[in-house]
């Protein structure tokens, strides 16, 4: 299908002042770049209560959270959810509207979890902290109205990356259960091999092929990194035994084709999937209709997933 109307407009827009995500920019530069376009956001939809915490970690100071709460009476089922942003910029307020969204539609609690970013903190800094975050979620569950037996877990971008590679570890290490997995627009293979939307949608898509070597550069220490499925979930050495998975891509997205493999593992292995590609769409699915569409699609899952409770098929 053609790029969305409004994706195309913004591209054009993009182009004409020689926009580029990490071009000639250190991780700070662009950080910093990341915050001030945070700032000019719509403010997002309000919900019951929003609360940030910090929890003690691997890392001397801790790992802050932020814990959106919905209306109603808890126990509250739980979306445990890491941003995206390469694993080099992103925090708590680049995907806090994002975060909002699901609150509202899905009707659960979601924790967002603000990992150290690299190269302050390389791999495997992120998977070990972020597995960590998981265990204190699920164990303090009770404490802000959660329900450690309904929790799912979700990323976009780096930040599916992670919460693919936590469920392999959760799995691996005797829990905590997830009955779901969200992996918006994923990646999940850091040798990045050339598939046909890498190739195609290398450059004038937002995210360029480049963008995605710079941030590999940035999070991995070398060639070898690359390889470990701590980094590379689609190298994992077993997908059985997973929670029912949605993996959204879009259309326009070189790393479209890189999580539609990774769910075709999943299903390969037997493991409940469901692959939703958003047409004319681009990584991030920046307008607002697109991100509703992929935010719906995503809390109709969550709801059937919770109120199952158990692993089981994903029906819309």
């Amino acid at each position: 299908m053609p790029l969305d109307t409004q994706t195309s407009v913004m591209l054009k827009r993009l182009k004409a002042i020689d926009f580029s995500l990490t071009r000639d920019m250190t991780p700070e530069q662009a950080r910093y770049r990341q915050r001030a376009l945070t700032r000019m956001a719509a403010p997002g939809e309000p919900v019951a209560s929003v609360e940030d915490i910090s929890i003690p970690g691997r890392i001397e100071g801790g790992t802050p959270l932020r814990i959106y709460t919905p209306k109603g009476d808890g126990l509250f089922p739980i979306l445990i959810y890491f941003h995206g942003g390469g694993g080099v910029i992103g925090d708590l307020d680049s995907e806090d509207g994002l975060c909002r969204q699901l609150v509202n539609l899905a009707g659960c609690l979601v924790i967002s979890v603000a990992y150290h970013l690299a190269p302050e903190y390389k791999f495997p800094s992120g998977p070990y902290e972020c597995y960590a975050a998981v265990q204190w979620i699920a164990t303090h569950a009770a404490t802000f109205n959660g329900d450690a037996s309904r929790l799912a877990i979700g990323g976009m971008s780096a930040g599916g990356n992670l919460a693919a590679v936590v469920t392999h570890m959760t799995r691996d290490r005797g829990g905590p259960h997830f009955v779901f997995q969200l992996l918006l627009t994923p990646l999940t293979d850091f040798r990045l091999l050339e598939t046909p939307s890498l190739e195609h949608f290398a450059e004038g898509y937002f995210l360029t092929r480049e963008d995605i070597l710079w941030f590999r550069q940035h999070c991995l220490n070398g060639e070898e990194d690359r390889k470990n499925p701590l980094a590379s979930p689609s190298l994992a050495a077993s997908f059985s035994g997973l929670p029912p998975t949605l993996i959204i891509t879009a259309e326009y997205d070189p790393l479209r084709d890189d999580g539609e493999c990774y769910g075709q593992l999943l299903k390969d292995a037997g493991t409940s999937v469901t692959i939703l590609r958003i047409q004319g769409a681009i990584h991030g699915f920046v307008v607002p209709d697109q991100m509703h569409a992929a935010l719906s699609q995503s809390a109709s899952a969550l709801h059937f997933a919770f109120q199952s409770g158990i692993r089981q098929g994903i029906s819309f």
